[in-house]
């Protein structure tokens, strides 16, 4: 696959004035609140855009939804501000980061936070079925173990459409994997010098297609080009805005 128009936007990017850190922040903050809102709703949570961003920013509580939807909207946001902390000091990815990040993200569930499921799964809608539970252990180990080879031969696009099919496809804990597996989706691209990409809630089925079309072709190019499509957008919106 062809990522020339990703480098070159993020090359002529990095030429530009950068913002100041007020302008960072502000923006940072905008993306945690949409990337939430985005995340959860494709897992179900019930909260609209605007109520996310009330919860997110005033702590307001929305009356007569659930306070489970409170809650995976405040766990997002901490697990992606503790990804942007790993991403600083350039963590590898570990199995305790990925732990560590479902922890947060799962906040609300004390019993399975952070813990590989004991049970067998189903993912609903997909023609796949995720791992026996002994096999997840084994499973995540091999592909934590694989990563950095992979790093060194495919470009970053790739190699995080790699690691997102490949962890969503062993569904290694018993609720959260999507959102934790788009946390670590953009922790690899950050590291890699790119902007996280925001999936979003009305594309949803593009996404669940490219996960299938990524199993039957035993390839991750249908991800890839999903990715990179975000990746894209995020580069010419930043290169306008410091331009503007």
């Amino acid at each position: 696959m062809d990522f020339t128009r990703i480098d070159e936007l993020n090359a002529h990017l990095k030429t530009l004035r950068p913002l100041n850190a007020g302008e960072v922040r502000r923006l940072q903050e905008q993306f945690v609140i949409d990337n939430t809102y985005n995340s959860n709703a494709i897992e179900g949570n019930s909260l609209t855009l605007r109520e996310t961003a009330l919860v997110l920013q005033e702590g307001i509580t929305i009356a007569k939804k659930p306070l489970r939807d409170h809650l995976e909207a405040i766990g997002h946001r901490d697990a992606f501000q503790y990804m942007l902390q790993l991403v600083d000091a350039q963590e590898e990815l570990t199995e305790k980061v990925i732990k560590d990040i479902h922890s947060i993200v799962l906040m609300h569930d004390q019993a399975n936070k952070g813990i590989y499921r004991r049970l067998e799964v189903m993912i609903m809608g997909a023609d796949h079925q995720p791992p026996e539970p002994y096999l997840v252990p084994v499973q995540m180990e091999q592909l934590i173990a694989d990563y950095p080879g992979m790093k060194e031969r495919l470009h970053i696009i790739e190699t995080a459409a790699a690691l997102h099919v490949r962890f969503e496809s062993i569904h290694p804990f018993i609720d959260g994997n999507g959102r934790t597996g788009r946390i670590l989706l953009n922790f690899e691209l950050m590291k890699a010098g790119l902007l996280p990409v925001n999936i979003k809630f009305a594309d949803r089925l593009a996404y669940y297609d490219a996960f299938d079309a990524c199993r039957r072709a035993n390839n991750y190019d249908a991800m890839a080009t999903l990715i990179a499509g975000y990746e894209e957008e995020e580069l010419q919106r930043y290169i306008h805005i410091i331009k503007q």
